[in-house]
């Protein structure tokens, strides 16, 4: 298999944090046999199975640097794949799972944090530069592929909810404008502070809960079968993000960070606001027509999310709290 042509353009792979992320980069790296790592012992939310994980997801996405192309259907990693996936899953259904009807899961978002416990409002109120650079370093693995695993559910849909879908998708990937592209507007926003925008450059700085986030994203997009939690959790990014963007604009504002990183959160701003009405009325209005059974997937979407969320907030404040850095010790 490594006798073929090598990719040369994605990132490097990052560095492994235990037995799974080691056997899955090893195996990437240098064609090493996988082994049978023992994932029913792994700590779902912890560094390694989530490293590993995101490893094997990136494969799908632009792949690494010296890695053959064609390890994205290698079908040892998938079955390791798929038992992480296990893994993790299980673990978020036990944990996150609050709602069963739509309506309660997507009220909630609607529920302000206790004034200052959330990320936004602390950011706003009292954030510094350096924690702002921070915010944005992690978020960088979200940000610079923001619509990119929810384009993979549009061939499942159909009627008023592809069509909403579409239209939502279309401004998140610039209104077909290359600058405007969101991914490049996060991109102009690190420039302004100061950092580095190279796809994947950020890995090794990211802790496990940032990894979790990027993952469930990449989860419900890759599975057919997860459809309604990919809504879900679009409808959670969607409804939550306005209010939260205003606030974030607020602190880029106070602190000098530029134009561009502001420009980023006012632009959210608007567009989302217009973005959460077309996913309510006709994504998941459309979903729930066509298909009423997955009404509990779309809760669980948003549940999912909002836990994941949760510990990734939980982690940043409990770090700047302390006046320690948020970011992973080895990467950092």
């Amino acid at each position: 298999m490594r006798d073929t042509v090598l990719d040369l353009q994605g990132p490097p792979l990052p560095g492994a944090r235990g037995a799974i992320s080691t056997a899955v980069i090893a195996h990437l790296a240098a064609g090493e046999p996988l082994p049978v790592p023992a994932v029913a012992d792994a700590d779902p939310y912890e560094d390694d199975l989530q490293l590993a994980l995101y490893v094997c997801y990136e494969l799908h996405y632009r792949g690494f640097r010296g890695v053959d192309p064609r390890s994205e259907w290698d079908t040892e990693l998938l079955e390791l794949r798929r038992r992480l996936e296990d893994r993790f899953l299980a673990a978020l259904r036990d944990d996150a799972s609050r709602h069963a009807a739509v309506t309660d899961a997507l009220a909630e978002l609607l529920v302000e944090p206790v004034q200052g416990r959330g990320v936004s409002h602390f950011l706003r109120d009292q954030g510094e530069l350096w924690q702002l650079k921070e915010y944005a370093t992690l978020r960088s693995l979200y940000h610079l592929k923001e619509a990119d695993p929810h384009a993979w559910v549009l061939p499942r849909l159909r009627g008023r909810a592809k069509a909403g879908m579409a239209a939502v998708e279309f401004d998140e990937f610039g209104g077909g404008h290359a600058e405007r592209i969101h991914a490049r507007l996060f991109a102009d926003l690190m420039v302004d502070l100061g950092l580095d925008t190279t796809y994947g450059r950020h890995v090794d700085a990211a802790p496990a809960q940032m990894l979790a986030v990027v993952n469930l994203m990449s989860l419900f997009g890759l599975h057919r079968a997860l459809r309604g939690c990919l809504i879900g959790h679009f409808a959670a990014v969607e409804i939550t993000s306005s209010p939260g963007s205003a606030r974030l604009a607020a602190a880029m504002r106070r602190t000098g960070a530029g134009r561009a990183a502001e420009f980023f959160y006012t632009e959210h701003v608007e567009a989302d606001a217009v973005h959460e009405q077309v996913v309510r009325r006709e994504v998941i209005g459309g979903l729930l027509e066509d298909e009423p059974h997955l009404e509990a997937d779309i809760a669980f979407g948003v549940d999912a999310t909002v836990y994941l969320e949760g510990r990734l907030a939980d982690h940043f404040l409990d770090a700047w709290r302390d006046r320690r850095s948020s970011l992973n010790v080895v990467g950092a």
